[in-house]
């Protein structure tokens, strides 16, 4: 059983995330709640987490020594990977060598830092039904992937999250923009791409799965109701929850969603990302932290999935009960500046049992995450029209 000790004390239980952006800024709040010293580490300085967490620091956390060399300075209970583009190698050492525990663990934080890890353990270890792919290492390989997969198809970065460098090809001119994109947006450039059989499903969805310490004293896990999601480019631009399924295609997807958490293993959220048509269900990844879609649980659940990640990692009871109804839908920055500000987010919050996340990011781009629109209702469908009105309210200025 883990004792809580006082922030900034001798007897601190301190816990250092790994990316502060605005998914571990609410898992670095949803831990101070419970009195957790929380060091929040990113690439650029005052990134969302930094502004709340009781210290900051920003190093590349690609570079292994520097990684290592932080967390021996501050000595943290858990490590929390909450980006891909992490020296895991080093992770894994930091974890084999007692230093700190890494959540869900390091080899989790490993295997799905790269599609290719992620993909082969799931299609070739656990034998889960995905999209046929193939992966390359230059245009000329794509284009021997595209012709036996058939086009259209999708090419994406074996590192690469909300859509970075990916691309579809519908036919062979395609192949070359789309690997010099891949090359030049990904998190980390590995000279390697996944591209992937494009699957006519109906809907997609991100199932949230919860390992945590049961009653018993072993991990038990748990599932949120299914969430929808629109994405462009590979980008959420709007979720639900709960994405209406057949009860074939949800014990399918449970099923898939337990298998390869069980494999990965460790405390914590998992968003398990599938496609969904009729009653088949298809593995696509799997983030081992909260994901974006999920911040549609901040308005529709009794605790959301940064609680829920909190409460996981600290050894608490969960609970993934669903409270109502609800959507989000993304605020772009829709302007290239620093220190922009928003209008309009009085008129956002007079939409009907609407809320708003604006997440303090100090430079924008056209389409970088700024906020989110989060709103409730009887049905998805009212809830989603009301995200997206606020959403549309929401207008960002130079100022």
């Amino acid at each position: 059983m883990m004792k809580i000790g006082t922030p900034l004390s001798a007897n601190a239980t301190k816990i250092m995330l790994l990316g502060s952006g605005e998914l571990g800024k609410e898992v670095i709040i949803a831990l101070q709640r419970f009195g957790v010293e929380v060091i929040a580490v990113d690439r650029y300085p005052n990134a969302p987490g930094h502004q709340v967490a009781h210290l900051a620091y920003v190093i590349d956390m690609a570079d292994g020594k520097a990684l290592r060399a932080l967390i021996e300075k501050h000595k943290p209970r858990i490590v929390v990977p909450e980006i891909e583009a992490i020296a895991t190698e080093m992770l894994t050492r930091i974890e084999a060598d007692g230093l700190a525990e890494v959540i869900p663990t390091a080899r989790a934080a490993h295997l799905t830092m790269n599609r290719e890890g992620i993909r082969r353990l799931a299609a070739e270890e656990l034998a889960l039904p995905t999209s046929r792919y193939a992966f390359a290492e230059s245009a000329s390989e794509i284009r021997i992937a595209a012709e036996n997969l058939g086009y259209p198809c999708i090419v994406k970065p074996v590192m690469s999250s909300s859509g970075k460098g990916q691309s579809t090809l519908h036919s062979p001119e395609d192949i070359d923009k789309a690997w010099d994109y891949a090359m030049t947006s990904g998190r980390v450039n590995r000279g390697r791409v996944i591209v992937e059989e494009m699957i006519r499903f109906d809907y997609e969805i991100t199932l949230l799965t919860v390992r945590a310490i049961g009653e018993n004293g072993k991990v038990k896990t748990s599932f949120c109701d299914p969430i929808g999601h629109v994405q462009v480019k590979g980008d959420y631009v709007e979720s639900w929850q709960p994405q209406p399924m057949s009860e074939t295609a949800l014990w399918r997807a449970r099923d898939i969603a337990k298998k390869v958490t069980d494999n990965l293993g460790g405390r914590g959220v998992f968003g398990v990302e599938m496609f969904v048509k009729d009653d088949h269900v298809w593995f696509s990844e799997v983030s081992p932290r909260p994901h974006d879609t999920g911040m549609v649980t901040m308005i529709t659940q009794v605790q959301n999935e940064f609680e829920l990640h909190a409460r996981a990692i600290l050894g608490l009871p969960v609970n993934t009960e669903l409270r109502t109804p609800g959507a989000s839908a993304v605020i772009y920055g829709e302007l290239e500046a620093k220190g922009i500000a928003f209008e309009g987010v009085d008129e956002a919050l007079r939409v009907p049992h609407s809320d708003i996340r604006l997440f303090g990011k100090p430079e924008s781009f056209a389409k970088r995450r700024m906020g989110v629109a989060l709103a409730y209702a009887h049905t998805v469908k009212e809830a989603r029209d009301r995200a997206k009105l606020a959403a549309s309210k929401v207008r960002p200025v130079k100022l």
